[in-house]
């Protein structure tokens, strides 16, 4: 006791019928976001209740948000969360209350407690810590399937990676190094081309002062390039595809400035037969095999430093609106992460 008051042990508070969460009742803007108290989940046959420790904040957040990605209302937003297991439903075999799991694609982590399937979840070893697994996931497997399965990145080639300063950015930097590639990256300010370069960047380029697909041909000679890794979509499709050589791959893994326009396929015969695919980490991860790959990848390489994440922007729940506004805005570098 302390005055009047009992202090609950942590995992108690998991059988309290409510809890604080962020509910989307109406897609729109930040403002769609609203912290609210709502009914507490609980684990169906084959799912488990985690007490949400530390929540990744990803651009397919503001996609849902904006209702770009349909979802039934009302909703929790956020697919990426690390915690710990308070309660586990009928059929689990392979977790049990107290264990650390992290997870990605499921609907509901911006809250106090979220619910996942167990085939889903992911156990964070010893060496990791809860924020380090939420801000790695979405970001670090994607990274990972961009660099090893997409294209796979060979010793001596040169790759552009625009968003060079974001989460992703940095982390499939670090990837594309290792893998042996000369590494070339878009920044919007120098600040930015300096946390790229810290990544491993050889040529950081600022978009804001020159144009990215001249300084492209000017470094390799107008040679083009195998790949290049587009987060972007509708501001940078255009010159990313004159940045390729023949044959060369756009990968558009992401929209943030838009969705690409209509584009007819004939233009890509007429550039050099050049490949343009929409990769979606989920079909990288669909079986516990390749799920497990790349996730145990990811923590080894965070355990041993191989790997660094930047978390520089750490928001409290209720503040979920502004951690949009920031990410939109492009005010945020690296991982953004949610706590309860």
């Amino acid at each position: 006791m302390t005055g009047n008051y009992t202090v609950l042990p942590p995992l108690q508070s998991a059988y309290m019928p409510f809890m604080q969460a962020i509910q989307i009742t109406t897609t729109g803007g930040p403002e769609a976001l609203v912290y609210t108290q709502v009914a507490r989940p609980s684990p169906k046959r084959g799912e488990a209740l985690i007490a949400v420790e530390a929540i990744g904040v990803n651009f397919i957040d503001v996609y849902f948000r904006e209702g770009r990605y349909p979802s039934s209302l009302p909703f929790i937003p956020g697919q990426e969360a690390a915690g710990t297991v308070v309660e586990v439903g009928e059929g689990v075999t392979t977790l049990k209350p107290g264990d650390r799991v992290a997870w990605c694609g499921t609907l509901g982590t911006y809250a106090e407690f979220a619910v996942a399937s167990s085939a889903r979840l992911v156990s964070i070893p010893e060496g990791v810590t809860s924020v380090q697994a939420a801000a790695a996931m979405l970001q670090g497997m994607t990274a990972h399937y961009l660099a090893h399965a997409t294209h796979t990145i060979q010793p001596g080639e040169t790759v552009l990676i625009h968003a060079g300063a974001g989460g992703t950015g940095l982390l499939l930097t670090q990837m594309a190094r290792k893998l042996g590639a000369r590494v070339l990256t878009t920044v919007s300010t120098e600040e930015k081309a300096q946390l790229s370069r810290e990544a491993g960047a050889d040529e950081p380029i600022l978009y804001t002062q020159v144009d990215f697909a001249a300084e492209v041909k000017r470094i390799t000679e107008n040679k083009g390039l195998p790949v290049v890794y587009d987060s972007v979509g509708k501001s940078t499709f255009e010159q990313s595809l004159s940045c390729l050589h023949p044959r060369g791959m756009l990968v558009l893994f992401g929209a943030s400035s838009g969705a690409v326009p209509p584009f007819d396929l004939i233009r890509l015969s007429a550039l050099g037969s050049l490949y343009v695919t929409r990769p979606s980490l989920k079909d990288y991860i669909a079986t516990p095999e390749d799920l497990s790959a790349r996730a145990t990848d990811i923590f080894r390489w965070l355990a041993d430093g191989t790997l660094n994440l930047r978390i520089e922007h750490t928001y409290p729940l209720k503040d979920a609106a502004q951690a949009h506004r920031d990410l939109e805005s492009r005010n945020t570098t690296g991982k953004v992460i949610l706590q309860p």
